[in-house]
């Protein structure tokens, strides 16, 4: 006889771990910046710059951006910037890892706080958590049927799998200039500026993904004129374009982590020469997951009729997709300015960032559970502290549909603040509403018993000796029509044909006539 065999890929999580970070130092303020008097703000964000796998460890490598807006030790109170980079280097306890395995780290900023230690230092620590794995793929050749054997019975099986087809890391460039409105004064100097992401998705097409999606821009600024008037801007930047991708199918099903990497903001001047053109340029860091959900036939069992016939077999593990979901939710909440602190004039900007921690499966779906970190940037009529910030959480938990998602499920869940807005409500209090979304790829680790090879070997002749010629059988709880056959060496049809059966099904306390196949 003669198996018939297929390559079968085997797409599994091989191994992950999550650690925090901790980052300490302390920042003198650059010859160039004024004294700080107040701080008012600050932002960061994490970059991954290298990753290294050793033996059951992976070294990392990365960097943490930040900016501090603060208010000037000066006669007049004037906001200005300092900005920095603070690096770290990490070994993570990744049990299972090998050199040379492709270790994918995803970075969180759970807390950023900057405190001031005098006039000329400040003081920055940053929590961070880095979540990594390893996926990998294992080949194995299965068994698919057989062929050149009468006398062996063969039963096959589907296998349902999400095959992991492309994964790479590529950019998306967004290059934009925006106009400020005509009332606004021209740009003197950038103070301060904020881009975030909204509303971003992707069409798979063949050999590229289509994307779109909005830039929320903020800036804080000196105005041009004697008084120096220090103004702001918020806008919407639309993009959209394309990134090829070589393989990429539209059928595939994909999973993707958008987030901004390297950006650049900048003044430049008008066909009249005025400085009143903002000039955007950002990088979009994409790591990018393609699968195709493919079923394929194997061979189960087998058993022969003249012979004896054994499965060699191995055990694979697969993913199988139980749900690709997106979820939106709405919350709300609101926020007071801290006993002391001057009260609100007038917004200027607001931001956030959505924190999850914790994605649990369960019979209902999926519930995910974090908060939204959201700060609003107001102007005061206090010539002491012109501008502050109020900042707060705002706690979420949300049920994302996966009909059957259990405990041993998987869950990569992609969060988004969609919108945001925020609305004084008086001098001392604003009331903040957010549309929160939730992209998940739910799948089930399942486990297959696959049959790569077949022995084969003479039926002993006590063995022959022993068979019945006939027997007359009574079905049992638990019995197929393949169990009995293979049971006492007789083919399956035989048995249908003998006892005038339609199918295989058969049921408990049923009289069949079981007649030696040879």
């Amino acid at each position: 006889m003669e198996l018939i065999q297929k390559a079968i890929h085997m797409d599994q999580i091989k191994c992950s771990a999550v650690t925090q970070v901790t980052i300490e130092d302390d920042i003198n303020i650059t010859d160039s910046r004024p004294d700080v008097y107040q701080l008012v703000t600050e932002q960061g964000s994490v970059s991954i710059d290298e990753v290294r796998a050793v033996e059951d460890h992976a070294h990392v490598k990365g960097s943490l951006r930040f900016q501090v807006l603060y208010l000037s030790d000066e006669e007049v109170r004037r906001p200005a910037c300092m900005e920095g980079t603070l690096t770290f280097s990490e070994t993570v306890f990744l049990d299972g890892v090998s050199a040379g395995d492709a270790v994918t780290v995803k970075p969180a900023l759970e807390d950023l706080s900057v405190g001031m230690i005098n006039s000329r230092k400040l003081s920055v620590q940053a929590l961070l958590t880095l979540s990594l794995s390893v996926e990998v793929m294992q080949d194995m050749t299965a068994a698919v049927g057989l062929k050149g054997e009468e006398n062996v019975e063969v039963r096959e099986k589907a296998v349902q799998a999400l095959d992991l087809v492309i994964s790479k890391k590529d950019i998306f460039r967004v290059r934009e200039e925006i106009e400020l409105p005509g009332g606004l004064p021209n740009i003197f100097t950038l103070l301060w500026q904020s881009c975030q992401l909204k509303e971003v998705s992707w069409r798979i097409a063949d050999e590229k993904m289509v994307l779109q999606g909005e830039l929320a821009l903020f800036i804080l600024y000196e105005g041009e004129g004697e008084e120096r008037p220090v103004l702001w801007h918020e806008t919407s930047v639309p993009f959209n374009g394309t990134v090829e991708c070589q393989g990429m199918r539209e059928s595939m099903l994909e999973n993707i982590h958008c987030c901004i990497g390297h950006q650049e903001i900048e003044v430049k001047a008008d066909a009249d020469g005025e400085e009143r053109r903002i000039a955007l340029e950002l990088v979009l860091d994409l790591d990018m997951k393609l699968y195709e959900d493919v079923r394929t036939e194997l061979l189960a069992d087998l058993y022969g009729v003249t012979q004896q016939v054994e499965a060699v077999r191995e055990t694979g593990r697969c993913r199988q997709l139980l749900t690709k979901n997106t979820g939106m939710l709405k919350v709300s909440g609101r926020f007071r300015v801290a006993a002391g602190l001057p009260g609100i004039q007038q917004i200027c900007g607001s931001f956030g960032e959505i924190s999850v921690s914790g994605a649990e499966p369960g019979p209902e779906g999926v519930r995910i559970s974090g908060e939204a970190s959201v700060r609003t940037l107001y102007a005061s009529a206090d010539p002491e502290v012109p501008f502050y910030c109020i900042s707060g959480q705002i706690p979420f938990s949300y049920t994302l549909e996966a009909p059957g998602a259990d405990e041993g499920c998987t869950c990569e869940i992609e969060p988004a603040l969609e919108r945001l807005g925020v609305t004084m409500l008086d001098g001392d209090e604003v009331d903040v509403r957010a549309v929160l979304s939730f992209r998940g790829l739910v799948c089930r680790i399942h486990e297959e018993s696959v049959v790569t090879d077949v022995k084969a070997t003479p039926l002993e002749p006590e063995r022959l000796a022993a068979l019945p010629g006939i027997v007359a059988y009574i079905v049992k709880e638990g019995d197929t029509l393949w169990d009995i056959g293979k049971k006492y060496y007789v083919p399956v049809e035989r048995m249908r044909e003998m006892n005038d059966l339609s199918g295989d099904e058969v049921k408990p306390g049923d009289k069949l006539l079981v007649m030696k196949g040879f």
